[in-house]
């Protein structure tokens, strides 16, 4: 069973059937009370983890870098700033409010919902909603273009690595950059188009999930956009936690990104890549049925840092 402090600040938690994205911002006067309940957030899931044991639910509370001294009293993580807006000759990816991202993961919805409730209600009037995203497993773990997602994902030792803070920044080592973004696709567009331009699109086969060989030069897949290498070579991987959501009865399908990283260039790289395009130009095609809405930059601290908000409020006052 979950305990106190493993179901909060979980970055590498298994991806699970349901999950929310909630982002909120907070108002001029509601600091004092978003720091009360972030220092109780570990027993208010204690209380759910206690009832639903086998629901793996968890939460991930990231802070967005216009109230992080404000809220915690620490000098700001070295990489975080405001969601930098990327253009492209045709497509954008846009920079949106967000103060506060609560991502909330478990097995059932109930339980999802049943922690969502409980944290508005508790947060009252110290936060304004920006946008609330329910995402749900489609299949085996497929996007709603067909595609199987989060296969390029680092696993075991590598998935912390990928995704922690390290001794580069002693004092947040352990928290996580997150990014998130909210994408809508044509589905119907999508659907026309024969199976193998979707894969030449992606970069990998749409039943198996294995990935093709990449053109040689011109145009690259999304696959090969989103790999990010640096000047010695090595890979840098991030951590996927996308979801679908949607509903077919106002003809909206979407995907809802979700990226941890232990570095927050290189999501911003990925970004580059897939929207002015790599060389510069040739963007991501699947930007062609893929319309980002929404963008923004947290970090996510370790849980003892959430539980120690109060005291390190006090100890400046």
């Amino acid at each position: 069973m979950a305990g106190t402090t493993e179901a909060i600040q979980v970055m590498t938690a298994p991806l699970t059937a349901n999950a929310v994205f909630l982002v909120t911002a907070v108002t001029p006067d509601g600091i004092d009370q978003v720091r009360d309940v972030l220092t109780g957030l570990a027993g208010t899931l204690k209380a759910l983890t206690f009832r639903f044991p086998e629901t793996a639910l968890t939460c991930t509370v990231g802070i967005g870098n216009r109230i992080w001294h404000d809220l915690t009293g620490l000098a700001a993580p070295q990489q975080l700033r405001e969601f930098t807006p990327v253009t492209g000759a045709a497509h954008a990816a846009p920079a949106t409010p967000g103060d506060l991202l609560f991502h909330i993961r478990a097995e059932r919805a109930d339980v999802c919902f049943e922690l969502e409730r409980q944290l508005l209600e508790a947060l009252g009037t110290s936060v304004v909603v920006q946008d609330e995203t329910v995402g749900f497993r489609s299949f085996d773990r497929r996007d709603l273009l067909g595609f199987v997602d989060g296969t390029a994902n680092p696993v075991g030792p590598d998935a912390e690595a990928s995704v922690l803070v390290g001794d580069e920044d002693p004092v947040h080592a352990g928290g996580t950059y997150v990014v998130t973004q909210k994408y809508v696709h044509p589905l119907a567009v999508w659907r026309d188009l024969p199976t193998e331009t979707q894969e030449a699109i992606i970069g990998r086969t749409k039943l198996e999930g294995v990935e093709l060989n990449d053109a040689d030069e011109g145009q690259k897949s999304h696959k090969t956009l989103t790999t990010i290498t640096d000047d010695a070579g090595t890979e840098h991987d991030i951590q996927r936690d996308n979801m679908p959501f949607g509903s077919p009865g106002r003809g909206e399908f979407g995907t809802y990104f979700l990226g941890y990283a232990r570095n927050l260039w290189v999501i911003q790289q990925m970004l580059e890549r897939m929207f002015i395009g790599d060389p510069p130009g040739l963007h991501d095609r699947l930007l062609d049925f893929s319309t980002a809405l929404t963008g923004s930059v947290f970090f996510a601290p370790r849980g003892d840092v959430l539980a120690s908000l109060r005291s390190r409020s006090n100890g400046r006052r």
